[in-house]
């Protein structure tokens, strides 16, 4: 008897989700991707500001079975990743699987499978739904009056308007994030002014991006073992910094020391001290860069940190009354992080996973949640999304996806859950867990959920690598 496969649909074509498909294609299972775009590369697709970098380096930002020996710098510019990606798509003949410029307007499970419905009013049926949109594609707009009535330009980072010309204009970033703090060198070499409005001060590590030469490249693409060590230095880095943020000791200290000394190259004591965090390293997601303190030192660029009051046509007026007049406004205020996934989901039982989620969101191992058979989430709630490579962590859960739908397969059961007892002890765990981390020191970030949980995983990277091998069937229920 031949045994049955499952169809699965995946939502959303950026890295997650073009790794899920690689994972179903190599092993011949059947899919579909639908994407909302009309091409694949999710957040490098999305984003194209000036200075955008990833801050992961780009040996061990990359799929570990498709390295890229050419990348240009350490940390390479976003149109080198979503060219990265694309042509992975397109190498391992992933587009002619994908829905494009569709979105999912609602799945239910009912009658043992995933019921979809499309935008466009088109419903599709699958045994298995993977949400890969991830948590970072909903752009987060500021509550700032008067944002329509300014007379320039004024965009979200994640909207970036490709054929304003910059030069000569009095500039302002809203935001000091990554995304803040990336764009502030180029468009210093533009702007004639150039202002920051900060809320939150951040702390910044130090490290430079360094180029590769021509002659690195050709000896990479020779010696294919060169980007792999290069590949296993990094991923050993970033599972020692791991340990800073979730574990008080060495790695933390080292962290806090360098951010530290790399505040005090800051000259001018008024400067320092307006951007001087009151909470702990890594509290938020810590930045790397090198040069932004330097930028700021320049006489044309300026830090504002009063409360932004409102926004009139000719600029931003700030709670001291000052009116910063302006020509351009860029909102590099991030994404609604919590925000996750699909925005109508309904489980088995009738529950929408808005409703299961309303004190935040809960899942069990980061994957799977009780009540929604055969639905998986890739870098969802509870996955490690702090500073390490995101591609490592969806490699693991790829691989512990694709372990499920083999044992989908093989069983008399059509779908499989977690149990609820079993969701209810990792999430347990997890919140004594986190009492060791640098999350809950005292700041507000993006990584808490509504009620001050930080939704990330309080363990090493390491440990989950180890965790996640391979799935506990017996945690879970056959539906």
């Amino acid at each position: 008897m031949k045994r049955r496969q499952l169809e699965t649909c995946i939502v959303g074509a950026g890295m997650s989700g073009l790794l899920m498909a690689i994972r179903l294609k190599k092993a011949g299972r059947p899919f579909q991707i639908i994407e909302k775009a009309h091409s694949v590369g999710g957040t490098w697709r999305e984003n194209r500001y000036p200075g955008l970098t990833c801050d992961v380096p780009s040996f061990f930002y990359s799929y570990s079975f498709e390295p890229n020996p050419d990348w240009t710098h350490r940390f390479s510019p976003g149109p080198e990743i979503r060219a990265y990606f694309e042509r992975v798509a397109e190498k391992y003949g992933l587009l002619e699987h994908v829905r494009f410029g569709e979105t999912i307007s609602a799945a239910r499970y009912e009658g043992g499978a995933w019921s979809i419905e499309t935008g466009r009013g088109d419903r599709i049926r699958a045994e298995v739904l993977v949400d890969a949109t991830g948590p970072l594609h909903i752009k987060n707009y500021p509550e700032i009056p008067g944002m329509d009535d300014f007379e320039g330009a004024l965009f979200h980072s994640a909207d970036w308007d490709d054929e304003l010309d910059l030069r000569g204009k009095r500039i302002a970033v809203i935001g000091n994030g990554s995304t803040g703090v990336q764009m502030m060198k180029p468009l210093a070499e533009q702007a004639s002014e150039l202002t920051l409005f900060q809320r939150t001060a951040q702390w910044i590590f130090p490290v430079g991006n360094q180029r590769y030469s021509e002659s690195q490249r050709r000896w990479t693409r020779r010696l294919p073992i060169l980007g792999w060590l290069t590949r296993q230095f990094y991923k050993r880095l970033f599972d020692l910094a791991s340990v800073g943020v979730t574990q008080d000791g060495y790695w933390r200290r080292r962290m806090k020391k360098g951010c530290e000394e790399h505040l005090a190259s800051v000259r001018d004591p008024e400067l320092r001290a307006k951007l001087t965090p009151d909470y702990e390293p890594g509290c938020k997601r810590l930045i790397l860069n090198r040069d932004f303190y330097r930028v700021l030192e320049r006489d044309h660029v300026h830090l504002v940190t009063g409360r932004i009051d409102r926004i009139e046509p000719r600029g931003v007026v700030t709670a001291d009354g000052r009116l910063h007049e302006l020509d351009v406004i860029v909102l590099a205020t991030g994404f609604r992080a919590h925000d996750w996934g699909i925005d109508n989901v309904v489980g088995a039982e009738g529950l929408s996973l808005a409703e299961a989620w309303a004190s935040g969101p809960r899942t069990y191992r980061s994957i799977t949640m009780p009540g929604f058979p055969n639905f998986f989430m890739l870098v969802g709630p509870n996955s490690p999304i702090g500073n390490i490579s995101i591609i490592d962590v969806s490699e693991t859960q790829t691989r512990y996806v694709l372990d499920c739908i083999r044992r989908i397969e093989k069983a008399e059961g059509r779908a499989l859950a977690p149990k609820p007892e079993a969701a209810e002890r990792f999430q347990a765990e997890l919140r004594e867990a986190m009492k060791g981390t640098v999350w809950i020191t005292g700041c507000n970030s993006w990584y808490l959920d509504p009620d001050g949980i930080p939704t990330l995983w309080p363990w090493s990277a390491a440990q989950f690598h180890r965790v996640m091998r391979r799935p506990e069937f017996g945690d879970f229920d056959w539906i």
